[in-house]
């Protein structure tokens, strides 16, 4: 008996392992393989034929020691679903509300800092005997020859001298009306009344006194005793009072980079510097100064001299008063800054009444209203002149009114 076993009659055949189904990806970049890199064996693979290589990865295993899901190698893995396309109307309106709440946040940071630069130091409630209010909101603005903060130098170059106190320079009515703004000037030479008063420091009350130009109510007991007189001569009530000096208003134009203005005619006066020639120009706060204090180059003096400050303040609010100024805070805050360290305002003036009253005078240099000297009938004792009365009550009767203005002023 033979104690081997059976021998096989022939080679014993092994079922065959097929390999799991691989899911189909498309071809890596032949970059990925290297010189290896078959184009057939990939198509090949991802019809599922089995070519029988082997590329040393274990399947099926318990610890899945390939990385894929299943055992299919990582590079196999299926990819899950791309990120979703951006959502652009969500991302402008999110962009949009963080926009209008920085310019909400830095136009409220710049109102509050420009309130707290205004000089509110003059106190009309000390004015007695006022008239009644009109429909429209008057202005008296005064161009004063303060020298206040200004070297030597400066006022050598300036053309001011070194005068001590202040004197009113210039004197003008500003009218906001629906029905147009009006801008009045009053020639400082005008022959009024200075009314009685109550002195705006002493308390102490003085008698009225007639015969008397008007800039000397100011020299007397400054812009309260102004306003007093400039009331109880016209009747007509003023609401809000600003006054500038030279430096501030020198300053002012220099910080807007220059006022561009159209001259008429040229002329020159070595005491106030003025030097210009016919035709469109810009002038610097040297020049500018120079241009609205000229008086003795002037056949009319004291009223071309009133004219050429209307012209030339109608030019600054107009350039001051564009979104190309306000927006840009580098022409915006120098600007404020230059104005706001020498304006002087009363106690109840607002930075919105401020703005109202810039946006005013830029109305009646694009057309929106009229600009003129109070009416005068003639000239009066020192070289003054006497007001034409009758037209004067018509000017403010319409003022106060808020008609349209008819009255010229005659010269």
């Amino acid at each position: 008996m033979n104690d081997w076993p059976d021998q096989p009659e022939g080679p014993r055949r092994m079922s065959h392992v097929r390999r799991p189904q691989v899911p189909q990806q498309p071809p890596r970049s032949p970059q990925g393989h290297g010189q290896g890199y078959d184009p057939n064996f990939t198509q090949a693979r991802n019809q599922g034929y089995d070519s029988g290589y082997s590329d040393g990865q274990v399947y099926g295993g318990p610890q899945n020691r390939g990385g894929g899901q299943g055992g299919v190698p990582p590079q196999y893995t299926p990819q899950g679903p791309g990120r979703p396309a951006p959502d652009w109307r969500k991302r402008i309106k999110i962009g949009s509300i963080v926009l209008v709440v920085a310019v909400a946040a830095w136009g409220i940071g710049t109102y509050a800092w420009a309130s707290s630069r205004m000089r509110t130091e003059v106190d009309l409630s000390k004015v007695i005997e006022r008239p009644s209010e009109g429909d429209c909101t008057t202005y008296l603005i005064v161009g004063s020859d303060s020298r206040e903060g200004m070297s030597a130098e400066e006022k050598k170059k300036l053309h001011t001298g070194s005068a001590e106190g202040k004197r009113t320079d210039s004197m003008m009515i500003l009218a906001a009306c629906s029905s147009g703004n009006t801008m009045v000037s009053l020639p400082r030479d005008s022959w009024v009344t200075i009314p009685n008063f109550v002195g705006s420091e002493s308390g102490k009350a003085y008698p009225a006194r007639g015969g008397s130009k008007l800039n000397a109510a100011y020299a007397m007991d400054g812009p309260e005793l102004l306003v007093r007189t400039v009331e109880f001569n016209t009747g007509l009530r003023i609401d809000h009072y600003a006054e500038i000096g030279f430096a501030g208003f020198a300053n002012i134009v220099d910080a807007l980079g220059g006022v561009e203005l159209n001259i008429d005619k040229g002329f020159k006066d070595k005491k106030s510097g003025a030097d210009f020639q016919a035709g469109k120009q810009t002038l610097n706060g040297e020049q500018a100064l120079a241009f609205v204090r000229t008086r003795y180059a002037f056949a009319e003096s004291d009223l071309q001299r009133t004219k050429n400050q209307q012209k030339f303040l109608s030019a600054l609010a107009n350039q001051a008063a564009t979104p190309g100024t306000i927006l840009n805070p580098f022409a915006l805050y120098p600007t404020l800054g230059a104005g706001l360290d020498t304006l002087i305002v009363d106690k109840d003036m607002s930075l919105y009444d401020l703005g109202k009253m810039f946006f005013a005078m830029k109305g009646i240099s694009g057309g929106d209203g009229k600009s003129m000297n109070m009416p005068i009938a003639g000239s009066a004792p020192q070289n003054s002149l006497k007001w034409d009365m009758p037209k004067v009550k018509q000017l403010v009767e319409q003022i106060r009114n808020d008609e349209k203005v008819t009255v010229e002023s005659g010269r």
